[in-house]
């Protein structure tokens, strides 16, 4: 099997509002590949995916039960400690709830997690120790 993920489809409870919150918090930019209920942000080689909760649910055929904490994280990787504050300062304007701030931390770093309209967190962090190729793409 190939060592590749292709899409993460994130089940949302307000289609249009999580749309608009990626599109104006983090700048995203919806593929015209999106249908309907069915929208695709391609982020360099992998695409995020919004789609009904209640209709991922069905799709998966088990029943949805919110939980606090799901195990899984996002992570946008900046360029810098100012390009964290300027995500988590605009993501928060549009509804996201910062639940910690940036600082520095363990590894070195700079990051801050803050949950999205749907409760789905995300890590902002900036590692001084990653590069990027012309692409955005992390190198490791």
């Amino acid at each position: 099997m190939r060592q590749k993920l292709t899409v993460i489809t994130l089940g949302v409870d307000d289609l249009q509002k999580s749309v608009a919150f990626y599109k104006e918090g983090l700048g995203w930019k919806k593929s015209d590949k999106s249908i309907d209920d069915f929208i695709l942000f391609p982020l360099g080689g992998i695409v995020l995916a919004l789609y009904p909760r209640k209709e991922l649910a069905k799709d998966v055929t088990v029943d949805y039960e919110p939980t606090a904490f799901s195990g899984l994280t996002l992570a946008y990787n900046a360029k810098s400690e100012e390009e964290v504050n300027e995500v988590l300062l605009t993501v928060e304007k549009l509804g996201a709830t910062i639940i910690k701030p940036a600082q520095k931390v363990f590894w070195g770093g700079y990051s801050g997690y803050f949950k999205d309209l749907d409760g789905y967190v995300f890590e902002v962090a900036y590692n001084p120790f990653w590069e990027f190729d012309d692409n955005d793409n992390l190198i490791l």
